[in-house]
């Protein structure tokens, strides 16, 4: 996957950018991809949807401190390593 680094961005293409990543609940980086993407005139969701990352980006933030403790609890078990296992 190619990366570029964009510079000079202005006040009001910053305010877009992050006014859409906002509203759908996606990152900056995906939010300047689209508006890419729609300004080069390819059509929507012509990006790559097997993106490292992007399947869990609806869930950035999510969590309450009592789901992430819940499931801190619930991954305790998978801490204590088995020492037989590994002979």
């Amino acid at each position: 996957m190619n990366q570029i680094t964009v510079r000079g961005f202005d006040d009001e293409l910053s305010a877009t950018l992050r006014r859409l990543a906002k509203r759908e609940g996606i990152s900056l980086n995906q939010a300047a991809l689209r508006l890419l993407r729609r300004g080069a005139g390819h059509a929507e969701g012509s990006g790559r949807a097997d993106t490292v990352g992007a399947s869990f980006d609806h869930l950035i933030g999510s969590w309450t401190q009592a789901d992430a403790d819940e499931m801190d609890a619930a991954l305790e078990a998978f801490e204590t390593i088995d020492e037989a296992a590994w002979r």
